[in-house]
């Protein structure tokens, strides 16, 4: 996203997600929100390193009842209605910068 995101929250615990990539690379994230858009479920992420500067929408598929993957998300007017309800959710919490 072209957007810059600070964390104000100081106090709200942070949950830090690792991912691993088709080519075996991890990273970690921290759990940002979770988006219901159009029936389908939309994680909001951002890169766990001091300089992460844009955030990471990732759809939440169920593998079962206590698993689940993320995939991305190719459709470009998803991912912008997705993080405008995102921006929208949490203007309280996040400073947003264009």
């Amino acid at each position: 996203m072209a957007d810059n995101i600070k964390n104000e929250e100081i106090n709200e615990e942070i949950i830090i997600i690792e991912l691993t990539d088709d080519e075996g690379v991890t990273t970690e994230f921290e759990y940002l929100d979770t988006i219901s858009f159009e029936g389908e479920e939309y994680v909001v992420l951002i890169e766990n390193i001091e300089e992460a500067d844009g955030v990471i929408i990732l759809k939440i598929v169920s593998v079962d009842d206590e698993n689940e993957t993320y995939e991305g998300v190719e459709d470009e007017e998803t991912v912008q209605k997705v993080y405008e309800i995102f921006r929208e959710n949490r203007k309280d919490d996040f400073e947003f910068t264009d």
